[in-house]
Formats: C-alpha cells, structure tokens, sequence
C-alpha cells in the first residue's frame, strides 16, 4: 500500500490521496479527472483537434492559450483579407469534478468581429447599395 491505497489503483500522479470534504474519492483515485479530454469543434487550424487529456491544474492555462490561438487566427484572417479585428472576447467555463469536488476549466468560447474594407462580398455590396437607396434623401436641407 502507498499511502493508504492499494497498488492496484491508478494514481493521478502528484496527486493527493486525501478524499476532499463533498468528494466521492481522493483527487488521486478519481477517474473522471483522469479520464477527462478536450476537443475542439471549430473548423480552425487549431490544437486540440482530437481529444486529449488535461490534468485539472493544467486546464486554465492550456484552455486559455488554446482559445488564444482562435484570436491569433482572427487577426491572421483579418490582415490577410484586408480587415480590422473589431473586438475579440474570450470566456473561460469552469466547472467542479463530481467525483472528488475539484475545480477546473472545462472549456472555452472565443467571438470575434472582423471589419472587412472593400468588401468582396456580392451579397454585402448589394446590401449597401440597397440601403443607399433607402437612405438617399431622408436628411434633405430644403430652403424654400
């Protein structure tokens, strides 16, 4: 036995063997924790394309450098296509471990607004030039 465990157990390694008041086993017995896996579902060219594993104090800076990754692409795409990131926002969803009650974070959501000039886009000029339209004369200075 290691520290009160038997040595059939999978260990969390670094782990503490001490069950955690609400918890239903010790951070280092925990399988959810050990088991738990992250993916991405955007269709960037980012990390985390196929699931893996990250320990519960690992998760806040590797979620955060992944969705990083997200804005560095913005911009990327921005300069690229001749356009101006707007804004860009990033939040972090934590969650607790039902299993031995520990926090971590269990994802992230990156939005991002992307000002293009000289917009390509047939749909986005036929939606100007009808708003041209639309707006021509509304604000007339007339001096009879």
């Amino acid at each position: 036995m290691i520290n009160g465990i038997n040595n059939n157990t999978a260990l969390n390694y670094g782990e503490s063997s001490i069950k955690n008041s609400g918890g239903k086993s010790s951070p280092a017995e925990c399988e959810t924790c050990k088991n738990r896996k992250y993916q991405d579902g955007s269709d960037e060219m980012v990390s985390f394309k196929s699931a893996s594993h990250i320990s519960p104090e690992a998760s806040a800076s590797k979620v955060r450098a992944h969705e990083q990754e997200h804005v560095s692409n913005a911009y990327q795409k921005a300069s690229e296509k001749n356009g101006k990131v707007i804004s860009a926002t990033v939040s972090l969803r934590t969650g607790v471990c039902p299993e031995c009650g520990r926090s971590y974070v269990e994802g992230g959501t990156t939005s991002t607004q992307i000002k293009y000039y000289n917009e390509e886009n047939p749909y986005q000029q036929d939606k100007k030039t009808t708003d041209a339209i639309s707006l021509a004369g509304m604000n007339v200075n007339a001096v009879c």
